[in-house]
């Protein structure tokens, strides 16, 4: 991965090839941004530029023995650490699961997550990096550098770190060998561990405008119309334009539950909301958590349909037909309490609470919203 593989981002890719010229790399830096920006492809050609041997125009050559081995995920010197599952209970670290997570990043340059839960195999899990993740990447890093100056651990998505796991890490972070990088992207620095967040340099990465988005799109062999009406619909998000693209039925499926929610809520019909709750059970905790952040986007885009800003409110044809008479039951009165009810219910199913009374919990109190 080259930075000239990465559409955009030119002030970031400017500081950080700043960084390694000058020999002002941090110990630990952490890309921060939201998901489908592109910020662990940033993370992959910055390990790359910094191990290349020859670069060229500000950019890693692509062609040394170094590149090369970085295109083949084969740099003896590069760690990989990402979420995953545990295999039958037993201690699971990333390299368990490296050739899934190759096969994804060829696949997924901009990362989908939903899309690696399914490389994962199981929807209804919580990917983590482990402690035996920690432990591995303590023994690994005990070595020094054997090709090159720096030991570089790229890590995706450290807000998944298991608590023991960052524990552990926190000395090796806060205080590393001469020789060591951690280089990590995240979606929601918001989630990292304090200890750890506190001793890392940031550097924020925007998400793409949406003419950003429709220019990817086009070079993918996107129509130019159906690229700009998709990247306004995606919000800079790469991974939605994609998914959108596809036609994904994942979204007709969270449409469909949310029109049910709040029409059996409108006409209180408990019995129906009883089985509902037990649907929305059966999605999967990553699923559940996907799907209430689904409706707090719809919610919010229907309250800024009631007050007449449709240029702020991008949807798809199904959500637009659906939200044209809808949105006159969002107001100022109920928006700000829905959209509290659906972000506590993230919060409850990421705490492991009970699926089916938080949705049922959810689904009562929406009666009540509803008619305020």
């Amino acid at each position: 991965m080259r930075f000239a593989d990465i559409p955009g981002h030119e002030d970031v890719k400017a500081r950080l090839r700043d960084m390694v010229d000058n020999n002002r790399l941090p110990h630990a830096l952490l890309l921060e941004g939201p998901a489908g920006c592109g910020k662990y492809a940033l993370a992959r050609a910055l390990t790359t530029y910094i191990h290349c041997t020859n670069r060229r125009d500000g950019d890693s050559c692509g062609v040394c023995e170094a590149c090369r081995q970085h295109a083949s995920f084969n740099h003896i010197d590069t760690f990989y650490s990402f979420p995953v599952v545990k295999k039958n209970s037993k201690p699971t670290v990333s390299n368990d699961y490296f050739d899934e997570f190759k096969e994804f990043i060829d696949e997924e340059p901009f990362m989908d997550f939903s899309h690696w839960l399914k490389c994962l195999g199981n929807d209804n899990a919580q990917p983590q990096i482990y402690v035996e993740e920690a432990s591995a990447l303590l023994d690994r890093l005990n070595l020094t550098a054997r090709q090159s100056r720096f030991k570089v651990v790229l890590m995706w998505l450290p807000e998944r770190l298991h608590a023991s796991a960052a524990n552990k890490l926190l000395k090796l972070v806060e205080e590393p060998s001469a020789d060591t990088l951690f280089i990590m992207a995240s979606n929601k620095p918001s989630d990292i561990l304090p200890t750890i967040y506190s001793r890392v340099q940031r550097v924020g990465v925007r998400r793409y405008s949406d003419a950003e988005v429709a220019r990817i799109l086009i070079n993918n062999g996107i129509d130019a119309p159906t690229a700009e009406s998709v990247a306004i619909l995606a919000a800079g998000n790469v991974n939605a334009a994609m998914t959108a693209i596809e036609g994904n039925e994942d979204n007709a499926k969270l449409l469909d539950l949310y029109k049910e929610l709040m029409r059996k809520a409108w006409t209180r019909k408990v019995k129906d909301l009883r089985k509902w709750s037990k649907d929305i059970g059966e999605l999967g905790r990553e699923g559940q958590m996907r799907f209430y952040t689904y409706c707090s986007r719809m919610t919010r885009n229907n309250f800024i349909l009631n007050l007449q800003q449709p240029a702020l409110a991008p949807m798809d044809a199904d959500e637009a037909t659906f939200s044209s008479r809808f949105s006159a039951y969002i107001t100022d009165r109920n928006v700000e309490g829905i959209m509290q009810e659906f972000d506590r219910a993230v919060s409850d199913t990421a705490a492991n609470g009970n699926a089916r009374i938080i949705a049922f919990d959810l689904a009562v109190k929406m009666i009540k919203w509803l008619r305020k």
